[in-house]
């Protein structure tokens, strides 16, 4: 019987908590870029608690660990932390609070109160002291978990490439003029960049420190006339190194970056984003160097893709739409052979296909395929341990996606196994609904994500359902397959509506989660386009990009209008347009011509 280590790790995290004086200690999902998805070496809060979910925070006292996540992974949560001794907290429930304001609810005067510089940006930072201060505690900004964490996971030191630029299409000088054009704008002699999909951008590099995300562990420090890269040397070859030194961009070690700032000079205004950078880069920073606190240049230009990579994400989709009609095929073959198949072998097929297609790097995340109940969990992972095996009837939900050297690929597709059920049909034609009605909307320049995210849920709120996340992300360029600013969700209070612009590349992704039932969610990625213009200005409009069949079998067709109906069609029209001329094996052109079937000839008839 394997015992967990758990509580062990928990109770010596207490230990130092009581040698230093310290009520509680917070542990976020946060590393020095304020990342995601993380390197081992910052994966505290999941070797402390078995919780492998990209989102939560573990707070620890004396009496009492505690680990907040949302609705996303309540299951997953449940599931990991038994025999932990740490307590799933529930985030947006009603009556829970936040965990700050849960801790500053036990907090007393004198109160010392611990976390890592490390792992919370500059702008949490200030507002937790300042909250802490409110009740008359102190912050201590010590790695507590880090001085109790045995055989830590050293630093990724994965070799740094640069991005081809045929793919890259403006080369690391033009990128960086336009980076200080708008340093100097903005009233800035110098600007440090921390997050490491805006530094492999700006310079054109990739690689593979973080799991599915081709990025490299750096910080950058621009100033008028060159900049210093803080990544070990040793990761690049020598024409790298060389190519990025005729750029005017020097190599530093990684560990530098603090002692770098240290050193900026009086009279420097240095250009920063609280929400970007670790308190602890933040503090090395010399009082009397002015800070211009704003978001930087490169998330906005990184978002706006160029008409060319379009054209190469574009073709990165049809790539990716072989791979994925290559596997729906061997589903269907499979269980019709009556094959003993997992959600496991799904994961791990997609894989295999993907794989094969050009320019293909790795996966974009860890494939959810949830069959039947699992599906309900909107970030389900089968596991060796736990997963479900596919039978020959009900449907299986596959999210997936890839990076290719053309572009970052994410695509949710439901999949007919078998008779289903009613309701199953119902709940997939409602979510079909909302994707239409998102996909179809037209919009003024300057709307944002927070406007547009009613569009996709009115279809499933006429039916008295809601699901609790956002309705699309921003998709990066060979990058994060999460990038900001652009997103679709509900407002929140004091929360920027960032607009949605031309060139952006947003997923589209409405669901129905019905726990110990069925889930059903189906995601498109848009590309957001001009629609126009006249007497009320710019418009603009959504392109779907991915190239997939929306598996019919699973549609309640009366809940159809014609023109839904017509835009499915057209859809499925361009989907057999694009993918065909890649098949070269005649039954997966059948398959797909199946799939592909225009449903208004069948209504009529």
């Amino acid at each position: 019987m394997n015992v967990s280590p758990f509580p062990e790790r928990i109770a010596a995290l207490r230990g130092v908590m009581q040698q230093r004086g310290i009520a509680a200690c917070i542990v976020p999902t946060a590393d020095p870029h304020l990342s995601e998805y993380l390197p081992a070496h910052w994966q505290a809060r999941q070797w402390l608690s078995g919780f492998t979910g990209s989102a939560g925070t573990l707070v620890v006292t004396p009496q009492f660990a505690g680990l907040w996540t949302d609705s996303r992974y309540f299951s997953q949560a449940e599931r990991q932390l038994a025999g932990s001794g740490v307590e799933l907290v529930k985030l947006n429930v009603p009556h829970t609070p936040q965990h700050v304001e849960w801790l500053c609810g036990r907090l007393h005067a004198g109160d010392r109160v611990a976390c890592a510089a490390d792992m919370l940006s500059l702008a949490s930072e200030r507002s937790l002291r300042e909250r802490l201060a409110a009740r008359g505690a102190e912050l201590v900004e010590d790695d507590l978990p880090g001085e109790t964490w045995s055989g830590r996971p050293p630093l990724p030191q994965a070799p740094v490439y640069e991005h081809p630029i045929e793919y890259a299409i403006r080369t690391r000088a033009e990128k960086l003029a336009g980076v200080r054009t708008a340093m100097r704008e903005a009233g800035a002699t110098h600007h440090v960049v921390s997050a490491l999909d805006e530094v492999a951008w700006l310079l054109n590099l990739r690689g593979s420190d973080v799991d599915y995300n081709p990025v490299f562990l750096a910080h950058l420090l621009l100033d008028a006339q060159g900049a210093t890269l803080f990544a070990d040397a040793s990761r690049f070859d020598g024409a790298l190194r060389d190519a990025l030194a005729a750029d005017g961009v020097a190599l530093t070690p990684y560990a530098a970056a603090a002692g770098a700032l240290a050193k900026l000079p009086r009279d420097a205004k240095l250009l920063l984003d609280p929400a970007q950078i670790s308190a602890a880069l933040a503090h090395a920073i010399p009082e009397g160097v002015a800070l211009v606190e704003a978001p930087g240049p490169i998330s906005a230009a990184k978002a706006r893709k160029t008409a060319k990579e379009m054209n190469h994400v574009r073709e990165a989709m049809r790539h990716d739409g072989v791979a994925l009609v290559r596997g729906a095929r061997w589903l269907e073959q499979s269980l019709k052979a009556g094959q003993r198949l997992t959600e496991l072998d799904v994961d791990e097929k997609l894989r295999e296909l993907r794989g094969q297609q050009p320019g293909f790097v790795s996966e974009s995340f860890s494939t959810i395929a949830g069959y039947e109940a699992n599906a309900a969990l909107p970030h389900y992972s089968a596991t060796p341990e736990s997963h479900a095996e596919l039978e020959a009837r009900g449907m299986l939900l596959v999210d997936s996606g890839a990076q290719y050297l053309g572009g970052t690929t994410d695509i949710t597709r439901m999949w007919c196994l078998g008779e289903t059920t009613s309701e199953q049909r119902r709940d997939v034609t409602l979510v079909l609904k909302g994707v239409i009605a998102l996909s179809r909307a037209r919009f003024p320049r300057g709307a944002s994500g927070q406007q547009l995210d009613a569009l996709a849920r009115a279809p499933i709120w006429a039916a008295g359902i809601d699901y609790g996340h956002g309705t699309g992300h921003g998709v990066g360029y060979c990058l994060n397959v999460h990038e900001g600013p652009q997103s679709i969700r509900p407002p929140r209070s004091g929360q920027h509506l960032e607009a949605m612009d031309a060139g952006m590349i947003t997923s589209i992704e409405p669901g129905i989660y019905k726990p110990g039932r069925h889930g059903v969610r189906i995601e498109n990625l848009a590309a957001t386009v001009p629609a126009g213009d006249g007497e009320f200005g710019e418009f603009l409009a959504f392109e779907t990009l991915t190239l997939c069949p929306i598996d019919t079998r699973l549609l309640d067709l009366a809940l159809l209008d014609a023109t839904e109906i017509a835009w499915l069609d057209g859809y499925h029209a361009t989907v057999r347009e694009r993918l065909a001329p890649l098949l070269e094996d005649p039954a997966d052109r059948a398959w797909l011509d199946a799939r592909c079937a225009p449903l208004s000839a069948a209504r009529a008839a």
